[in-house]
């Protein structure tokens, strides 16, 4: 069985407060992208086996997808007995979802594989007890998050927006980012507020944190709102994508050639479009 896990972008993240139980209580806009992972599971005799195509993903326990895939055997009772082959497109640490998604697809496609039958609402609080961001991909549609993140409600974006993600080499640790938010102070001449592009609003709260440490973040942003193509620019989630929210007709390619050519000709892009 084949199945794709895709990315997503924070349209809009709030963070209203810090919870006694160390995480912070949060409000955000998140949209699945058409960048995916690509994730083949089939039977097999025993145990679970996993293998990637990115030697630096982990291959034990601390993958989400080896961990969701193990959480369903136990919820279910069924010997674990399964192998799963990930093909890595959606970049580690770049505040897209990555292994989140993945552990979701796991969750989906292992439903389907041993004909469970496993209610969504016991599916989620699985996803929940993975992490904060896995019972979003569950829905497969655009979702409005609270709580940690694993209070989700589905919502249609009015349109689909095309875009174009800009990732330097480096990541940005997100229990981090979020250690920082009450401390950190703003960068002058670097714009923070929301932005209105079309019919949605964009904004970010973990930028003022990640920016202050990871200032070439910021400049990707203000590069970005300057160029006539984009219509919004924000980071997603903690970074460290940065994503441009593309005007009709903008040309993806000749941007994110200009992007390596002018910021750094490493930088890895992708152009993209939400999918729900």
């Amino acid at each position: 069985m084949q199945v794709f896990a895709p990315a997503k972008i924070n349209l809009s993240l709030k963070i209203l407060r810090r919870r006694a139980d160390g995480f912070h209580e949060i409000e955000t806009l998140a949209a699945p992208i058409s960048l995916c992972d690509e994730i083949v599971i089939h039977k097999r005799r025993s145990g679970i086996a996993f293998a990637c195509d990115d030697a630096s993903v982990p291959a034990g326990e601390e993958n989400l997808a080896v961990r969701a895939a193990a959480l369903f055997f136990e919820f279910t009772k069924i010997e674990p007995a399964v192998s799963i082959h990930l093909t890595k497109k959606i970049p580690h640490g770049a505040g897209l979802g990555g292994g989140s998604s993945d552990a979701a697809a796991v969750l989906l496609a292992l439903n389907e594989l041993f004909n469970t039958r496993l209610s969504r609402q016991a599916l989620v609080e699985m996803a929940a007890s993975i992490g904060s961001d896995v019972p979003l991909f569950l829905l497969q549609s655009a979702a409005l998050c609270k709580g940690r993140g694993e209070l989700v409600v589905p919502v249609t974006l009015k349109r689909k927006l095309s875009l174009l993600l800009l990732k330097p080499a480096f990541a940005v640790p997100t229990a981090w980012a979020y250690s920082r938010w009450q401390e950190a102070q703003q960068i002058p001449e670097i714009r923070y507020e929301a932005q209105r592009f079309g019919d949605q609003t964009f904004v970010n709260d973990l930028e003022r944190p990640v920016f202050e440490k990871f200032i070439f973040l910021a400049r990707l942003k203000m590069w970005l709102l300057d160029q006539p193509e984009v219509g919004a620019a924000l980071m997603s989630g903690s970074g460290s994508a940065v994503f441009g929210v593309l005007r009709e007709s903008a040309d993806a390619t000749s941007l994110a050639q200009r992007s390596r050519v002018e910021l750094d000709p490493e930088l890895w892009t992708c152009a993209c479009e939400t999918i729900a």
